[in-house]
C-alpha cells in the first residue's frame, strides 16, 4: 500500500507500455498505463546499427512488451525507451484527455 505521495516521485515515474502492435510503414502502435495511445514512426531508424535488421519487415513485426520493464523489445536485444516514446506521442496527441486531467471549459450563459 502506497503511503503519502511525493510530487517528485510521481514526476520521475517511468511510463509503462501495456500493449503494442507493428503497423504498416514501420509504425508502432502503443498504449501506456495511463491510457495514452497512438502510433509512432520508426522507419527513420533503419539506417542505424542494430535497427538495420528491420529492413526485413518481418523482424520489425516481432515486437513485444517486456513484462519486467514494460517497454518494447525485439529479438537481438533492441529496446526503445518508453519515456521517449511517451513524450513523442504526448507531444502530438495533446488533445487526448486523461482521467482527472485539466479543468472543464467554463459554462456559458
Amino acid at each position: 500500500m502506497k503511503r503519502g505521495s511525493n510530487i517528485d516521485e510521481e514526476w520521475d515515474q517511468m511510463h509503462r507500455i501495456t500493449a503494442c502492435k507493428a503497423e504498416e510503414d514501420y509504425k508502432l502502435w502503443l498504449r501506456f498505463d495511463d491510457g495514452l495511445e497512438g502510433s509512432v514512426f520508426l522507419g527513420n531508424l533503419l539506417e542505424i546499427g542494430a535497427f538495420q535488421l528491420w529492413r526485413d519487415v518481418r523482424e520489425f513485426e516481432k515486437v513485444s512488451v517486456d513484462p519486467d520493464t514494460a517497454t518494447v523489445t525485439w529479438e537481438g536485444g533492441i529496446r526503445l525507451d518508453s519515456d521517449v516514446l511517451y513524450q513523442d506521442l504526448a507531444s502530438r496527441s495533446h488533445p487526448i484527455q486523461h482521467a482527472g486531467g485539466g479543468n472543464p471549459p467554463p459554462a456559458v450563459g
